[in-house]
Protein backbone atom coordinates (compact mmCIF):
# COMPACT_ATOMS: atom_id res chain seq x y z
CA UNK A 1 0.00 0.00 0.00
CA UNK A 2 1.30 3.43 -0.94
CA UNK A 3 1.28 5.50 2.24
CA UNK A 4 1.38 8.74 0.21
CA UNK A 5 4.42 9.97 2.12
CA UNK A 6 6.57 11.10 -0.80
CA UNK A 7 8.04 14.55 -0.09
CA UNK A 8 6.20 14.94 3.20
CA UNK A 9 8.35 16.10 6.13
CA UNK A 10 8.55 14.71 9.65
CA UNK A 11 10.39 15.17 12.93
CA UNK A 12 11.26 12.17 15.11
CA UNK A 13 12.72 12.75 18.56
CA UNK A 14 14.94 10.02 19.91
CA UNK A 15 15.49 9.10 16.28
CA UNK A 16 19.13 8.06 16.30
CA UNK A 17 18.46 4.47 17.38
CA UNK A 18 15.78 2.01 18.40
CA UNK A 19 12.14 2.61 17.53
CA UNK A 20 12.76 6.16 16.35
CA UNK A 21 15.43 5.08 13.88
CA UNK A 22 13.29 2.20 12.65
CA UNK A 23 10.43 4.62 11.98
CA UNK A 24 12.76 7.05 10.21
CA UNK A 25 13.87 4.16 8.00
CA UNK A 26 10.27 3.26 7.18
CA UNK A 27 9.29 6.84 6.37
CA UNK A 28 12.38 7.48 4.27
CA UNK A 29 11.82 4.22 2.41
CA UNK A 30 8.44 5.66 1.40
CA UNK A 31 10.11 8.81 0.07
CA UNK A 32 9.46 11.03 3.10
CA UNK A 33 11.86 13.66 4.39
CA UNK A 34 12.81 13.17 8.02
CA UNK A 35 14.64 15.14 10.69
CA UNK A 36 15.84 12.90 13.51
CA UNK A 37 17.19 14.31 16.74
CA UNK A 38 19.24 13.06 19.63
CA UNK A 39 21.90 14.25 22.05
CA UNK A 40 24.82 12.18 20.73
CA UNK A 41 26.20 13.76 17.54
CA UNK A 42 28.27 10.70 16.59
CA UNK A 43 25.27 8.40 16.90
CA UNK A 44 23.18 10.84 14.87
CA UNK A 45 25.80 10.93 12.13
CA UNK A 46 25.92 7.12 11.96
CA UNK A 47 22.13 6.95 11.79
CA UNK A 48 21.93 9.46 8.93
CA UNK A 49 24.68 7.63 7.04
CA UNK A 50 22.79 4.36 7.45
CA UNK A 51 19.69 5.91 5.85
CA UNK A 52 21.48 7.66 3.01
CA UNK A 53 20.59 5.10 0.33
CA UNK A 54 16.83 5.38 0.86
CA UNK A 55 14.57 7.43 -1.45
CA UNK A 56 13.80 10.02 1.22
CA UNK A 57 16.01 12.75 2.64
CA UNK A 58 17.16 12.42 6.27
CA UNK A 59 18.97 14.95 8.42
CA UNK A 60 20.23 14.68 11.98
CA UNK A 61 19.84 17.58 14.40
CA UNK A 62 21.56 17.57 17.77
CA UNK A 63 18.91 18.45 20.35
CA UNK A 64 18.07 17.82 24.00
CA UNK A 65 14.27 17.59 24.08
CA UNK A 66 14.25 18.91 27.63
CA UNK A 67 15.46 22.27 26.31
CA UNK A 68 12.78 24.42 24.66
CA UNK A 69 15.44 26.32 22.71
CA UNK A 70 16.73 23.06 21.22
CA UNK A 71 13.21 22.07 20.19
CA UNK A 72 12.61 25.45 18.55
CA UNK A 73 15.89 25.09 16.65
CA UNK A 74 14.87 21.58 15.58
CA UNK A 75 11.62 22.84 14.07
CA UNK A 76 13.42 25.77 12.42
CA UNK A 77 16.10 23.52 10.91
CA UNK A 78 13.44 21.14 9.58
CA UNK A 79 11.56 23.97 7.90
CA UNK A 80 14.76 25.40 6.45
CA UNK A 81 15.68 22.06 4.91
CA UNK A 82 12.30 20.75 3.82
CA UNK A 83 10.08 23.84 3.59
CA UNK A 84 7.18 22.20 5.40
CA UNK A 85 6.28 20.01 8.36
CA UNK A 86 3.65 17.27 8.11
CA UNK A 87 4.15 15.24 11.23
CA UNK A 88 5.88 14.91 14.58
CA UNK A 89 6.67 11.71 16.41
CA UNK A 90 7.39 12.28 20.10
CA UNK A 91 9.57 9.31 20.87
CA UNK A 92 12.37 10.46 23.18
CA UNK A 93 12.56 8.65 26.49
CA UNK A 94 14.42 6.13 28.58
CA UNK A 95 13.65 3.34 31.00
CA UNK A 96 12.73 4.64 34.46
CA UNK A 97 10.98 2.16 36.71
CA UNK A 98 11.44 1.06 40.26
CA UNK A 99 9.84 0.64 43.64
CA UNK A 100 7.69 3.53 44.81
CA UNK A 101 9.50 3.72 48.15
CA UNK A 102 12.79 4.35 46.34
CA UNK A 103 11.54 7.25 44.22
CA UNK A 104 12.32 10.84 45.11
CA UNK A 105 10.65 13.97 43.80
CA UNK A 106 13.58 14.63 41.46
CA UNK A 107 13.14 11.20 39.83
CA UNK A 108 9.46 11.86 39.19
CA UNK A 109 9.96 15.39 37.89
CA UNK A 110 12.84 14.37 35.60
CA UNK A 111 10.79 11.59 34.00
CA UNK A 112 7.79 13.88 33.54
CA UNK A 113 9.93 16.54 31.90
CA UNK A 114 11.49 14.09 29.46
CA UNK A 115 8.38 12.17 28.49
CA UNK A 116 5.52 14.64 28.90
CA UNK A 117 6.71 18.24 28.85
CA UNK A 118 9.01 17.60 25.88
CA UNK A 119 6.06 16.13 23.97
CA UNK A 120 3.85 19.10 24.82
CA UNK A 121 6.51 21.69 23.93
CA UNK A 122 7.42 20.20 20.57
CA UNK A 123 3.78 19.74 19.61
CA UNK A 124 3.09 23.36 20.51
CA UNK A 125 6.01 24.57 18.38
CA UNK A 126 5.04 22.36 15.44
CA UNK A 127 1.30 23.04 15.53
CA UNK A 128 1.13 26.16 13.31
CA UNK A 129 2.99 24.29 10.58
CA UNK A 130 0.99 21.08 10.98
CA UNK A 131 -2.22 23.04 10.48
CA UNK A 132 -1.04 24.16 7.04
CA UNK A 133 -1.12 20.65 5.58
CA UNK A 134 -3.41 18.68 7.85
CA UNK A 135 -0.54 17.07 9.70
CA UNK A 136 -0.25 14.43 12.40
CA UNK A 137 1.22 13.97 15.87
CA UNK A 138 2.22 10.52 17.07
CA UNK A 139 3.19 9.88 20.67
CA UNK A 140 5.28 6.80 21.46
CA UNK A 141 4.05 5.47 24.81
CA UNK A 142 3.82 2.11 26.56
CA UNK A 143 1.06 -0.30 27.51
CA UNK A 144 1.73 0.60 31.13
CA UNK A 145 -0.16 3.83 30.38
CA UNK A 146 -3.33 1.72 30.44
CA UNK A 147 -2.29 -1.09 32.78
CA UNK A 148 0.49 -0.02 35.18
CA UNK A 149 2.16 -2.79 37.13
CA UNK A 150 3.99 -2.80 40.44
CA UNK A 151 7.49 -1.41 40.07
CA UNK A 152 6.61 0.58 36.95
CA UNK A 153 6.75 4.08 38.44
CA UNK A 154 7.50 6.79 37.47
CA UNK A 155 7.38 5.82 33.80
CA UNK A 156 3.86 4.38 33.91
CA UNK A 157 2.55 7.64 35.39
CA UNK A 158 4.33 9.68 32.71
CA UNK A 159 2.97 7.42 29.97
CA UNK A 160 -0.54 7.69 31.39
CA UNK A 161 -0.19 11.46 31.32
CA UNK A 162 1.00 11.22 27.72
CA UNK A 163 -2.09 9.19 26.86
CA UNK A 164 -4.35 11.80 28.46
CA UNK A 165 -2.62 14.55 26.47
CA UNK A 166 -3.04 12.48 23.30
CA UNK A 167 -6.77 12.03 23.81
CA UNK A 168 -7.42 15.64 24.79
CA UNK A 169 -5.33 17.13 21.97
CA UNK A 170 -7.02 14.85 19.44
CA UNK A 171 -10.40 16.25 20.47
CA UNK A 172 -9.20 19.83 20.39
CA UNK A 173 -7.15 19.80 17.19
CA UNK A 174 -9.38 17.72 14.93
CA UNK A 175 -11.16 20.88 13.80
CA UNK A 176 -7.81 22.23 12.60
CA UNK A 177 -7.19 19.10 10.52
CA UNK A 178 -4.46 17.83 12.85
CA UNK A 179 -4.65 14.20 13.99
CA UNK A 180 -3.12 13.03 17.28
CA UNK A 181 -2.55 9.35 18.04
CA UNK A 182 -0.38 7.12 20.21
CA UNK A 183 1.36 3.78 19.84
CA UNK A 184 1.70 1.82 23.08
CA UNK A 185 4.52 -0.69 23.10
CA UNK A 186 4.97 -3.83 25.12
CA UNK A 187 8.28 -5.70 24.96
CA UNK A 188 10.28 -4.91 21.82
CA UNK A 189 13.73 -6.09 20.72
CA UNK A 190 16.32 -3.57 21.92
CA UNK A 191 19.91 -3.23 23.09
CA UNK A 192 18.57 -3.53 26.63
CA UNK A 193 17.67 -7.19 26.03
CA UNK A 194 20.87 -7.83 24.08
CA UNK A 195 22.85 -6.71 27.12
CA UNK A 196 20.65 -8.72 29.47
CA UNK A 197 21.13 -11.88 27.39
CA UNK A 198 24.88 -11.34 27.33
CA UNK A 199 24.99 -10.78 31.08
CA UNK A 200 23.01 -13.99 31.55
CA UNK A 201 25.41 -15.89 29.30
CA UNK A 202 22.62 -16.96 26.95
CA UNK A 203 21.92 -16.79 23.24
CA UNK A 204 19.61 -13.87 22.49
CA UNK A 205 16.79 -15.98 21.03
CA UNK A 206 16.89 -18.36 23.97
CA UNK A 207 16.88 -15.53 26.49
CA UNK A 208 14.04 -13.55 24.86
CA UNK A 209 12.02 -16.70 24.23
CA UNK A 210 12.16 -17.51 27.93
CA UNK A 211 11.32 -13.89 28.75
CA UNK A 212 8.25 -13.99 26.50
CA UNK A 213 7.14 -17.23 28.14
CA UNK A 214 7.62 -15.81 31.63
CA UNK A 215 5.69 -12.67 30.72
CA UNK A 216 2.96 -14.77 29.04
CA UNK A 217 3.07 -12.79 25.81
CA UNK A 218 0.41 -14.54 23.71
CA UNK A 219 2.46 -14.32 20.50
CA UNK A 220 5.35 -16.02 22.27
CA UNK A 221 8.10 -13.55 21.37
CA UNK A 222 9.25 -9.97 21.67
CA UNK A 223 8.23 -7.50 19.01
CA UNK A 224 10.56 -6.20 16.31
CA UNK A 225 11.31 -2.53 15.82
CA UNK A 226 10.16 -2.69 12.20
CA UNK A 227 6.75 -3.94 13.36
CA UNK A 228 6.40 -0.82 15.48
CA UNK A 229 7.64 1.32 12.57
CA UNK A 230 5.00 -0.05 10.19
CA UNK A 231 2.20 0.97 12.56
CA UNK A 232 3.80 4.35 13.29
CA UNK A 233 4.31 5.16 9.60
CA UNK A 234 0.68 4.34 8.84
CA UNK A 235 -0.64 6.55 11.64
CA UNK A 236 1.55 9.44 10.47
CA UNK A 237 0.45 9.00 6.88
CA UNK A 238 -2.56 10.42 5.01
CA UNK A 239 -3.86 6.84 4.71
CA UNK A 240 -4.88 7.13 8.38
CA UNK A 241 -6.88 10.27 7.62
CA UNK A 242 -9.89 9.24 9.74
CA UNK A 243 -7.88 7.97 12.72
CA UNK A 244 -7.38 10.34 15.64
CA UNK A 245 -7.43 9.91 19.39
CA UNK A 246 -6.41 6.26 18.95
CA UNK A 247 -4.02 4.43 21.26
CA UNK A 248 -2.80 1.36 19.40
CA UNK A 249 -1.15 -1.46 21.33
CA UNK A 250 1.89 -3.00 19.64
CA UNK A 251 2.56 -5.67 22.24
CA UNK A 252 1.82 -9.13 20.87
CA UNK A 253 -1.33 -9.28 23.00
CA UNK A 254 0.59 -8.69 26.25
CA UNK A 255 -1.60 -5.96 27.73
CA UNK A 256 -4.83 -7.03 29.45
CA UNK A 257 -6.35 -3.70 28.36
CA UNK A 258 -7.20 -3.24 24.65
Amino acid sequence: MDLQLSDRAFIITGGSDGLGLATAHRLAAEGARVAICGRDEDRLARAVTGLADLPGDVIGVRADVRETGDLAALVERTLERFGRLDGVMNNAGKSAAGAFADLGDDDILADHELKVLAMVRLTRLALPHLKEHGGAVLNSLAVSAKAPAAGSLPTSASRAAGLAWTKAMAQELAGDGVRVNAVLIGYIDSDQWVRAARDAGQEYDVFTGALAERLRIPMGRLGRSEEFADVAAFLLSPRASYVTGAAVNVDGGFSPVP
